[in-house]
């Protein structure tokens, strides 16, 4: 007997097992009237609905459905009202600018697109078929009486397909298939010990690698989602000891905002002892592992992957062997990008490069077979990362590609120098990741100024930079320089102009 995965496998799991129980504690404090508290029986009425909504709109399976958005209940609901039901689920940041946003409706070809209140305005600069803001169009979304057509399903039929900046300056549709989400999830699931005890903050975006698949993962084991819309420390907090959270998964900068809560709370830190924190986006110094365990009292899993790898591909987490050493070596084997998941492949090629096979990798780049190709030459998916494959343990050392990953994002460096080179003062330019304590990586220029041209200082290309891209894509550092380093051929040799910044710390990213 062949029964094909799909992402409604949570939810029917949920809805069976756990009906009564409180599926979604939605955010309070948002522009929209919330949620509150939905059972996971009403978690599944409201899919369906969506689903029957999407068959009156006379959506393919197969059609693309766009959802710009904070984290928030109807986000969740849309991961299984959308894909459940055979179509494709698009999750755009909602940092993104407004040039960016539609080139990832229009490329995917979207029919239908949901905005979070906050990104009204886009309702008249992007065009597509079906336009829904969500909270004010809830009746038009999740207001069918139908009930939806039925779909046979299909594990390797797109779920979602999520955008990723990468090497070029335009980002990438990455389509990740039903099979790749649902065995994303259930390894994470397992080998982060999710249970139906578990108590789910949505400190991730949800629309980050579809919040690392725990939207499916807590789901399936009957966790209770708390939703967060805002990330801010002591809110972290408040929530944890609010709620009872036991786990979350974060970026660095999310890590430090709770850092530096605690110093400021008053009592016992919530979570000391239960809650869980699992990190990705850049590896934090050993210090604050340290600190995590020892001020929070929080367990520290660090894991490694990317959007393409849906995402897990590696995890580092407490193990007997280390039992008995000192808390400064158990943090910096905490450090490492961690051991393989079950049913992942990791080697080194020859150049150092970190390449992985596994049933989570990407199926394609959407309309891209040129990248595909490229990215899964020989069949093992080029992660761009360069490092160590010791003792059954990878080590990112260095970052091949030319990407920035800051507070968990992914920048181009290529996209922000065509920005700076778009303004007229500007001569030459290299953007690359520095060292920063609290977003792992800083957006850095190193700029040549055009002597025939009026002079421009900081302030003035970072402003430029706002018109073209999101804010967190723009610059926090200008340097100002005479001249670049390049080869005898004319390009930029950035591995030279990272050494004066990251000399001293052993690595290639933070």
């Amino acid at each position: 007997m062949f029964y094909p995965l799909t992402v409604n496998d949570f939810l029917d799991r949920a809805m069976t097992v756990y009906p009564d129980r409180v599926a979604v504690v939605d955010e309070p404090d948002q522009p929209a009237e919330s949620w509150g508290e939905i059972t996971y029986a009403e978690l599944g009425r409201r899919a369906r609905r969506q689903a029957a909504t999407l068959d009156e709109l006379g959506v393919p399976v197969g059609g693309r459905v766009a959802i710009v958005s904070q984290n928030s209940a109807r986000m969740l609901a849309s991961f299984f009202g959308v894909s459940g039901w055979g179509r494709v689920l698009v999750p755009v940041n909602v940092r993104l600018a407004v040039a960016e946003s539609r080139y990832i409706i229009e490329h995917s070809g979207a029919e239908v697109m949901m905005v979070d209140p906050d990104l009204r305005h886009l309702v008249d600069l992007i065009e597509c078929p079906h336009i829904f803001v969500l909270g004010e169009d809830d009746d038009k979304i999740w207001g069918s009486s139908a009930e939806p057509q039925s779909w046979d399903g299909d594990e390797n039929a797109t779920a979602t397909i999520n955008y990723t900046s990468g090497t070029t300056a335009r980002p990438k549709g990455v389509q990740l298939t039903h099979r790749n989400l649902w065995l994303n999830a259930t390894v994470f699931g397992w080998q982060a010990s999710v249970s139906d005890r578990d108590v789910y903050l949505h400190t991730l975006p949800m629309f980050h690698a579809n919040g690392w698949g725990h939207p499916f993962t807590a789901t399936g084991m009957g966790a209770t989602h708390v939703v967060i819309r805002q990330i801010d420390g002591a809110e972290i907090l408040r929530r944890i000891e609010r709620h009872g959270v036991t786990y979350l998964c974060a970026a660095p900068a999310v890590v430090a905002s709770a850092l530096d809560a605690a110093k400021d709370w008053d009592g016992e830190i919530p979570g000391r002892d239960t809650v869980r924190i699992i990190v990705a986006g850049a590896p934090p110094p050993t210090r604050t592992i340290e600190r995590v365990r020892e001020e929070l009292g929080w367990e520290f899993i660090q894991i490694y992957g990317l959007t393409e790898t849906s995402p897990l591909l590696t995890m580092s987490r407490m193990r007997a062997e280390w039992d008995e050493l000192d808390p400064h070596q158990q943090a910096v084997n905490l450090g490492r990008a961690g051991a393989p998941a079950i049913g992942v492949r990791v080697m080194l090629d020859d150049s150092g490069e970190v390449l992985a096979q596994s049933n989570h990798n990407l199926a394609s780049y959407w309309q891209n077979p040129e990248a595909t190709e490229e990215a899964q030459a020989g069949n093992w998916f080029h992660t761009g990362d360069g490092g160590t494959f010791e003792d059954g343990y990878v080590t990112i050392a260095d970052r091949k590609k030319d990407v920035i990953i800051t507070g968990g994002e992914n920048v181009s460096s290529i996209e922000v120098e065509d920005a700076l080179m778009s303004h007229p003062s500007v001569k030459e330019v290299a953007v690359i990741g520095t060292p920063d304590e609290k977003w792992g990586e800083l957006v850095t220029a190193l700029v040549v100024l055009d002597p025939d041209e009026e002079p421009a200082d900081q302030a003035a290309l970072i402003a430029h930079c706002r018109e073209h891209l999101a804010g967190y894509k723009c610059p926090k550092r200008i340097d100002f320089r005479e001249e670049l380093a390049r080869t005898a051929t004319g390009k930029l040799q950035k591995f030279k102009l990272r050494e004066e910044f990251w000399k001293d710390t052993g690595r290639q990213i933070n």
